[in-house]
């Protein structure tokens, strides 16, 4: 059973920089799509980015040419950096994991099984 754990995140201006880590214990992360989710209050979770067992990444529309997810599989640790934050990338983010080899056909919640505890984003104008 594999455990996430997230670190990172916080607070910043707009136009600012944040990035967030998820750690895996318990099995690793290669093998797997690896997602990042957010939620902002009222809202539903949504898809912010993913990566496959070959590091091909996708990213939602909202987040493309700021964001960036990658994995360092030696540390066995997903990260996602944040740059030209907005007010509205404000949300609680997760890291979770999803299929084997591949990632869903889109950037679906429930299409992943395994999901750190969340982390606050705060970006003020």
């Amino acid at each position: 059973q594999v455990r996430l754990v997230q670190s990172g995140g916080g607070s910043a201006q707009a136009g600012g920089s944040l990035r967030i880590s998820c750690a895996a214990s318990g099995d690793s992360l290669y093998t797997h799509c690896m997602g990042w989710f957010r939620q902002a209050p009222g809202q539903e979770r949504e898809g912010v980015a993913d990566i496959n067992r070959f590091g091909r990444p996708r990213y939602a529309d909202s987040v493309k040419g700021r964001f960036t997810i990658s994995k360092d599989t030696a540390k066995n640790t997903l990260y996602l950096e944040m740059n030209s934050l907005k007010p509205e990338d404000s949300a609680i983010y997760y890291c979770a994991r999803g299929p084997v080899y591949m990632c869903p056909r889109s950037l679906d919640p429930s299409e992943f099984t395994s999901w750190g505890q969340g982390t606050q984003v705060t970006v003020s104008s």
